[in-house]
């Protein structure tokens, strides 16, 4: 699988998280069921928000097979502010299958990003685990 980073605006750029990091950190996390209506991301620009990637159809379907392949047996993770820092395709099947609330662990303490005031096509995409 492609390489994955959670992006947050930051000074100059974005501030960026990898994902298997942030994996690392949030395992034996307490495991809580979070109300989907609680995630302000289905309602906000997501995916192609701040980015030079076009919303076109191609690149929506593309995103739809994502949702269509999640594991949903592994929580999201939260920031400390109850943002998604991993799961948005998994956040987007419970929605899409009805459920109400969707496992998640959250940091009580916010991890430091992994690249500060970059862009996220200067980082590095190779395969991970």
């Amino acid at each position: 699988m492609r390489k994955q980073y959670s992006f947050r605006p930051g000074r100059d750029g974005f501030d960026a998280w990898d994902v298997d990091r942030l994996v690392r950190l949030a395992t034996g996390l307490p495991v809580e069921q979070v109300p989907l209506d609680s995630i302000r991301e289905l309602d906000e620009e997501y995916w192609f928000a701040d980015s030079d990637e076009r919303a076109t159809v191609r690149k929506v379907v593309e995103h739809v097979g994502l949702i269509e392949a999640v594991d949903m047996s592994y929580p999201i993770i939260l920031d400390v502010d109850g943002r998604v820092m991993d799961g948005m395709h998994r956040v987007a099947r419970a929605l899409l299958e009805g459920d109400i609330t969707i496992a998640a662990v959250r940091f009580a303490v916010q991890p430091d990003p992994d690249y500060e005031s970059c862009r996220p096509e200067d980082l590095p995409y190779e395969e991970s685990d």
